[in-house]
């Protein structure tokens, strides 16, 4: 792929995809945890945080807007710039009366910015580069992506409640956290602006009658899909599960023991699943991959199935105990998210299977809009759930829950040599 000034992937690919991963950890894991330490009720937390799933559950909607209108470079930058104000400005309502819903206004704009980057951004990366070179720096994405979700749950957290503790006061403290996100946010705009590249094909569309026509199509062809309704339920099943437990976990670890909770600090927080639950994530991550390119997707299958599912029994277990060896929490945590990170990449190789096809890219938009519906209609009702039967029946009910995806795990078909070298 030509362009009119070459300048190495390099310069520009780890911080896209270092800055892509940070609004959307902030919209759907870190809110979770500054509406926590500003008193929000579980039930308004899950609900409404998992609301702000909308913008990725529907943005193949809109994506043929981004082709219409604009380069594909354009409407990175100007979103980049749109998302630093969209997080100073939450900041900046966190000392404001009605705070939550200003605050919760302001993150959807996040999430809507986020996710249209999202499109932006992927669009360009395969413009930029030819399709080997596009191959080569999948590994320099997926590697900067977690390295952001590991800064932004990690670190981040730490901070906050460091500041909280020094400042004596919490909504100063995260208003501090959104400020440096958003400076930073101007920054990588301004770094963007400068170094990336500008491929010769990077237009918008000069007929909005054909890109939309292909849309229509690229929709009936996916549901056109043979087996659909089992592509769907798998899809759809796979993290019934993790849905609800996900938005609960970081409040079960941060409640007191008096509510069930094991009464973690923001800082024993950061430590304990912000830092080496992601680390255990990548590592799960990476090993599922491995094993998948050595036996294929059909015959890891179950043992994926399994490991994403059964570590949801050590929720049970710590809700039960309630330890209160730091170590101990950490060290089962620990296992959690490496066998999701292990199992959780099945869903994404049969997505890309699902996909491959002449609307690779569409379809697995759509496929991952899918996944993020079936996270955020669980999720919405998790929070009420567990305030009605509490921490320990809840975990066993997401224990429960994840039936059906090993049920569609029987079902779906799965091409025998997919993901085999």
């Amino acid at each position: 792929m030509q362009t009119s000034q070459a300048k190495s992937p390099w310069f520009w690919v780890p911080s896209l995809y270092f800055g892509q991963a940070i609004p959307y950890i902030v919209a759907n894991s870190l809110s979770v945890i500054l509406y926590k330490d500003l008193g929000i009720s579980n039930a308004d937390i899950a609900f409404y945080t998992s609301l702000l799933y909308l913008p990725w559950v529907i943005k193949p909607l809109w994506s043929p807007l981004v082709d219409l209108s604009g380069t594909k470079r354009a409407w990175t930058v100007a979103l980049q710039l749109a998302m630093a104000a969209a997080l100073g400005a939450v900041g900046a309502t966190l000392h404001l009366p009605g705070f939550f819903m200003l605050s919760l206004g302001v993150m959807w704009l996040l999430a809507f910015a986020s996710a249209t980057h999202d499109i932006s951004a992927d669009g360009f990366y395969m413009l930029a580069m030819p399709a080997s070179q596009q191959a080569a720096y999948v590994g320099v994405r997926s590697t900067f992506y977690r390295l952001a979700t590991l800064a932004a749950q990690g670190p981040l957290v730490i901070l906050a409640g460091y500041l909280a503790t020094s400042l004596h006061d919490v909504r100063q403290a995260w208003a501090i956290v959104f400020f440096i996100l958003a400076a930073f946010f101007f920054v990588l705009c301004a770094w963007h602006r400068s170094v990336l590249p500008h491929p010769l094909n990077d237009h918008k569309a000069m007929d909005g009658s054909g890109p939309l026509r292909a849309f229509f199509a690229t929709f009936g062809s996916f549901f056109a899909k043979r087996d659909i309704w089992l592509i769907l339920g798998f899809i759809l099943t796979f993290r019934l599960g993790e849905a609800q437990l996900l938005k609960l976990a970081a409040l079960f670890l941060k409640d007191p023991l008096a509510k069930g909770g094991l009464g973690l600090s923001n800082e024993q927080y950061g430590v304990a699943y912000g830092t080496v639950g992601i680390v255990a994530l990548t590592v799960g991550g990476l090993c599922g991959g491995w094993l998948i390119s050595r036996v294929g997707l059909r015959r890891a299958l179950w043992w994926m199935v399994a490991a994403v599912h059964l570590p949801d029994l050590v929720f049970v277990y710590l809700s039960s105990v309630q330890p209160q060896s730091f170590g101990v929490i950490t060290g089962f945590l620990a296992i959690e998210q490496f066998g999701y990170g292990f199992g959780f990449t099945a869903l994404l190789v049969y997505m890309m299977m699902v996909a491959d096809g002449p609307y690779k890219t569409a379809h697995y938009a759509i496929c991952t809009g899918l996944m993020a519906l079936g996270m955020m209609v669980p999720g919405m009702w998790s929070g009420k759930l567990q305030e009605t039967i509490g921490y320990q029946h809840f975990f066993v009910w997401t224990v429960l829950s994840t039936i059906p995806a090993f049920l569609m795990a029987a079902l779906v078909r799965i091409d025998p040599l997919y993901g085999k070298k």
